[in-house]
């Protein structure tokens, strides 16, 4: 059975493209379950499978859970229930695909960290496996702590049929534990690898930016972001700890990236539109490729990121060669894309937090008034009251839904304005000024003038807005701070959000099934209270 179950592990990466892996794995490299883990090749290819639902994780319905139900984007789609956050424990939609992925991803991850050690591979290659699975791994936890809250934690490997069964059985455990036994094992394999760095003894380096590691791999970036990520989460959610704590060990993992990234005015505002591809400032992006008929790696977020299409003109094999986007001819996105019902900005964004033709240079980046976006470009026709999503979610030439531009997730300028936060709560006002206007001083804003600190941090709120807007990462930002239900409540423009929001909906619910398959030791208590 336990070599079933490896099999298993490695099956799912044949002949697929996937994040942060080589879009040619040669046949040679592909074992039986008797010679696992006997090279370097074959160790990387376990590793791989870590990656595998990336893509079906990160597409739009991942937008829509996290950018769509909060205070800056709406998605007016009635074909589409979650959209008006239809969601209970019977009615989970994409709840479910984030519980079965991330668990599928971790069990994985559990199988390559249990059979890494033993690898007859060199140190050096060793240390930089094993840290980047604990990485995917802690990420998976990340999402899933982050959309769920208390979720089952386990990191033992899956090696037969009781194993599983009874895996199953765990109940919800403390977010907080989950988070702080992650951030102490990275944190733990960082050490590692930076006396790695400091032996030199090695051509390669572990502390270098994540466009510098080949393939873009999940590196010492996205692990130092992770332990910066849970560490604020604990801050807000732990009750042993002060949040000092908390926001100590954030710094640090923080200004370990500082080390790495340097100076933000170095790295171009343009280069933060999805369709740049693992530009010097990135810290993990989704990676996707598309080569029309060749292999493909795709996902469809631009679908509903792009100005309602209409076909002007056909050939006589009805295909179309000339399409506007809301009335005007865009160019750069082709006649051959498909387009869905487009999200789009709340007013309370558009009309408050980024001004059209304000001096903030993102506006451009985030929304489309107009095309192309300057004094000369046409207004579109339908944004009097508001714009459609900008070019930095558009992908270029599109074909039918295929977009292949690659989701940012992490950034070095949310680090930057995690340090902002992290000082804001330590009342550092030097430093809080210093990382906040980091961002704010590359769009093209004014200095930040400083109040008092509840007008700080509620600076902070909205600056993340404007410079990580649409980036994965809204609702997940609205829960640590406490305000997701009041502000979603209060400036969602969809209906339908107004009418079906429930506190509950702060937290994805457990799949009904799930809990079934639990023997109950799983609950949606929370959604219990409103009768779902």
């Amino acid at each position: 059975m336990k070599k079933y179950i490896l099999a298993l592990l490695i099956a799912p990466v044949l002949g697929l493209t996937i994040s942060s892996c080589s879009l040619e794995e040669k046949s040679e490299y592909f074992v039986g379950p008797d010679q696992y883990y006997d090279n370097v090749s074959q160790c990387r290819i376990a590793v791989n499978s870590t990656y595998h639902y990336l893509k079906t994780l990160y597409a739009f319905r991942h937008f829509t859970v996290t950018e769509a139900h909060t205070d800056l984007i709406y998605e007016a789609a009635p074909t589409v229930p979650m959209a008006g956050l239809q969601l209970s424990p019977a009615q989970p939609d994409f709840a479910e695909d984030i519980w079965q992925y991330c668990y599928k991803s971790i069990m994985w991850a559990n199988g390559v960290l249990e059979h890494l050690p033993t690898a007859p591979i060199e140190d050096w290659d060793k240390l930089n496996f094993l840290q980047e699975t604990a990485t995917m791994r802690a990420f998976y936890y990340y999402l899933l702590t982050s959309h769920f809250g208390d979720v089952p934690f386990y990191t033992e490997e899956v090696a037969t049929q009781s194993d599983l069964d009874r895996i199953a059985r765990y109940p919800r455990m403390s977010a907080v534990a989950t988070r702080t036994y992650l951030i102490n094992e990275l944190n733990d394999y960082l050490t590692q690898m930076k006396d790695a760095d400091l032996s030199g003894n090695n051509d390669k380096k572990f502390y270098v930016r994540t466009s510098e590691i080949e393939e873009n791999r999940a590196g010492a970036p996205m692990a130092l972001m992770l332990v910066a990520k849970m560490a604020m989460w604990n801050a807000a959610k732990d009750t042993e700890h002060e949040p000092e704590y908390w926001y100590d060990i954030a710094l640090t993992a923080l200004h370990e990236l500082e080390g790495i990234y340097g100076a933000l005015a170095q790295y171009p505002l343009q280069e933060v539109m999805f369709r740049y591809k693992n530009t010097p400032e990135s810290i993990f992006e989704i990676q996707h490729t598309y080569t029309s008929g060749a292999l493909t790696y795709v996902s469809n977020l631009a679908a509903v990121c792009t100005p309602y299409k209409t076909v002007v003109e056909k050939d006589e094999n009805g295909r179309c060669t000339v399409a506007t986007y809301d009335g005007l001819t865009i160019p750069e996105l082709g006649v051959d894309a498909t387009t869905w019902t487009p999200a789009r900005p709340n007013v309370y964004f558009s009309a408050g937090l980024q001004l059209y033709k304000g001096p903030d240079q993102r506006a451009e980046i985030n929304m489309a008034w107009r095309y192309p976006a300057n004094d000369e470009g046409q207004e579109f026709k339908s944004v009097n009251t508001r714009p459609w999503l900008g070019p930095k979610f558009w992908c270029p030439n599109m074909y039918t839904t295929n977009d292949s531009n690659n989701y940012k997730i992490f950034r070095y300028a949310d680090a930057v304005l995690m340090m902002a936060e992290c000082y804001c709560a330590k009342r550092d006002q030097t430093n809080f000024l210093k990382y906040l206007n980091m961002t704010r001083q590359r769009a093209g804003l004014g200095d930040y003038t400083f109040r008092n600190w509840e007008k700080a941090l509620a600076e902070i709120q909205d600056e993340r807005a404007r410079e990580l807007f649409g980036e994965f990462q809204r609702k997940f930002d609205l829960v640590r701070w406490g305000i997701w239900y009041q502000r979603t409540s209060e400036f969602s423009d969809y209906d339908e959000v107004q009418l079906n929001i429930r506190p509950c909906h702060e937290y994805l619910p457990i799949p009904d099934k799930q809990v079934v398959y639990s023997g109950h030791s799983l609950d949606n208590k929370e959604y219990n209270k409103y009768g779902m």
